[in-house]
């Protein structure tokens, strides 16, 4: 694509088409900005996320930002609408929180700390000499359901969201990187996540069969709250770390694409008629990866 050190790659749904286009940006004026388009009957709306925590909805039709929104403490990494619900958007930022919005109402009606939920979910004994990485939160993304959203963190980690009303609850979360997870990305029509890390790999990973596990089990949330009352910070607790190991044990990648390079984007979407992979990273090239079994 010829870009200088390709930071974002934007998409964009035309209205009653499905079709998607999609853009790199670098420069002064997007730098760090990740944008997201959502249609609806009368117009498009653009949604922003930026260095001042703040995020922008744009109406493109009017050309001019018709609300800021103001919660996060930090940098405001990344913001996606929910698929059929023009009014709600997640978002997450380098202050740890993940928020579930109303535009209606202006203000999130959910927010979470991923670092306090570290201690839900250990993913096991640390290695010696292995840094714990703060739960940085650098990319979200909705499944087209509307109800699921992914979040990957800079502790390595992927985290599963079930929207309930004005509410979310995490299903799932398991170790998806060596180092800091930097994009999720749903495929379409599925539960199908690809995520990219700073560890250069790219990986796809099926997330319903643990999320529907989940849901059928009503006492998911009580068992969770109770292991995370019975971890003890003394040495030999470690009933709360056997738990999340075998849930780790169950969540396994279905592709592992050795991409070489930090990843700073990724989309899935069809070239040709095929399900393809593009990434974005720190040289001036975007590279496609095709994904032939789906």
């Amino acid at each position: 694509m010829g870009l200088d050190a390709a930071r974002e790659v934007i998409t964009r749904r035309r209205p009653g088409t499905g079709s998607e286009s999609f853009t790199g940006y670098h420069g002064s004026e997007v730098d760090w900005w990740t944008f997201y388009f959502y249609p609806l009957p009368e117009c498009n709306l653009l949604a922003s996320a930026d260095d001042s925590g703040a995020i922008k909805i744009l109406d493109l039709e009017k050309k001019k930002v018709t609300r800021s929104l103001k919660r996060h403490s930090n940098i405001c990494s990344s913001v996606a609408f929910r698929p059929q619900r023009p009014q709600s958007l997640v978002s997450c930022g380098l202050d740890m929180q993940v928020m579930l919005w109303s535009l209606q109402k202006a203000r999130p009606v959910w927010i979470t700390n991923l670092q306090e939920d570290e201690t839900e979910e250990t993913e096991g004994p640390q290695s010696p000499g292995q840094l714990l990485n703060p739960a940085l939160a650098h990319s979200v993304s909705v499944a087209s359901c509307g109800n699921i959203f992914s979040c990957g963190a800079e502790d390595g980690k992927v985290r599963i969201f079930r929207v309930m009303g004005v509410k979310c609850e995490r299903e799932l979360g398991f170790k998806g990187h060596a180092s800091g997870v930097s994009q999720v990305c749903f495929l379409p029509e599925s539960q199908l996540l690809l995520t990219g890390g700073n560890d250069g790999k790219i990986r796809l990973w099926d997330v319903s069969s643990e999320v529907e596990k989940k849901q059928k089990s009503p006492a998911k949330h009580t068992h969770r709250k109770k292991a995370k009352r019975a971890a003890c910070p003394k040495q030999g607790g470690n009933s709360s770390g056997s738990a999340a190991e075998e849930e780790h044990a169950r969540v396994l990648p279905k592709l592992d694409i050795e991409h070489g390079e930090k990843v700073n984007w990724l989309l899935s979407t069809k070239l040709k008629g095929h399900q393809s992979v593009l990434v974005a990273d720190q040289t001036n090239c975007v590279s496609v990866y095709p994904l032939n079994e789906l």
